[in-house]
């Protein structure tokens, strides 16, 4: 059983018999349906659509939710939780820790599971906390593998919408709960299926370069190199223009060296027929 501890990782703590309730018309996660014991990925969008800040929820006791963050967004997404609390009976506490562990493969019974990676197959747990044996390496070459995203290396906050990081096939979005913020936007793009940006697999036989690279078609961008571990990436491309170069049997570069794309196939999802054609959701 691999495991390995991150440390920049912070947590919120919110309780109280409102706390559900508060949230649920706040985030894109739909918490009525959340188990005890799952971890599911959620964001808080501008009114615009896009991820203004991400993160990870589960159920903490009774009447209590606590999200994982990184610590670069904690005082902020603190401030704008308590800016929205107004009457509501909600206490919002900031907990003491900076590391989180994670493990995988033949995981205790009772571990709190990754919600994203059971969809692709894997058996994920996460708590807070070190403990951690293993080079945090592996999570990048783990995540990359099941084809998940995080903010900071592949995609940078305000600049994403949640169809962008599969946050609506990774279980953090919901299209029959109530109104939240950003909710009428990205309910568009669901149902007119304009979703063009998506994260895709990317490997090649070389070493690949760098978070940040262009990734080319014919000279013209379709997307931006993120997380990289060895030979394996993880983009957000424009499968649009991604299927027209591969349709076209143009190459498709990174820094000059040749790569491949690839959906992650828990998804479900396909490169378009045609450069004009959008998926279905």
């Amino acid at each position: 059983m691999p495991s390995v501890t991150l440390s920049g990782r912070a947590f919120l703590r919110l309780s109280g018999k409102d706390a559900e309730t508060f949230l649920q018309a706040l985030i894109t996660t739909n918490l009525p349906d959340l188990p005890e014991g799952e971890i599911r990925p959620g964001a808080l969008l501008t009114p615009q659509g896009k991820i203004l800040f991400d993160f990870l929820i589960r159920r903490d006791g009774t009447d209590a939710l606590l999200i994982e963050t990184t610590e670069d967004q904690r005082d902020t997404l603190l401030k704008r939780l308590t800016m929205y609390k107004l009457r509501a009976a909600v206490d919002l506490a900031v907990v003491e820790e900076s590391d989180v562990t994670i493990a995988w493969d033949d995981v205790e019974a009772d571990a709190p599971r990754d919600a994203r990676f059971a969809r692709a197959g894997r058996d994920v747990s996460r708590r807070p906390g070190g403990g951690g044996s293993d080079d945090p390496a592996l999570y990048d070459t783990l995540r990359i593998g099941a084809g998940i995203p995080e903010s900071g290396r592949d995609y940078a906050l305000s600049d994403a919408f949640p169809h962008d990081i599969i946050l609506d096939l990774a279980g953090g979005l919901s299209f029959r709960k109530g109104c939240y913020v950003g909710q009428e936007v990205v309910s568009r793009m669901q149902h007119r299926g304009t979703a063009r940006r998506r994260p895709v697999i990317v490997s090649s036989e070389a070493a690949l370069p760098p978070t940040g690279t262009e990734l080319l078609a014919g000279g013209k961008p379709i997307g931006t190199l993120g997380s990289v571990s060895g030979t394996l990436g993880l983009a957000i491309v424009r499968i649009d223009r991604a299927a027209d170069a591969m349709q076209s049997d143009t190459p498709i570069t990174a820094n000059g060296v040749p790569v491949t794309l690839e959906l992650p196939a828990w998804t479900g999802l396909t490169f378009p027929q045609e450069a004009s054609e959008v998926p279905a959701q």
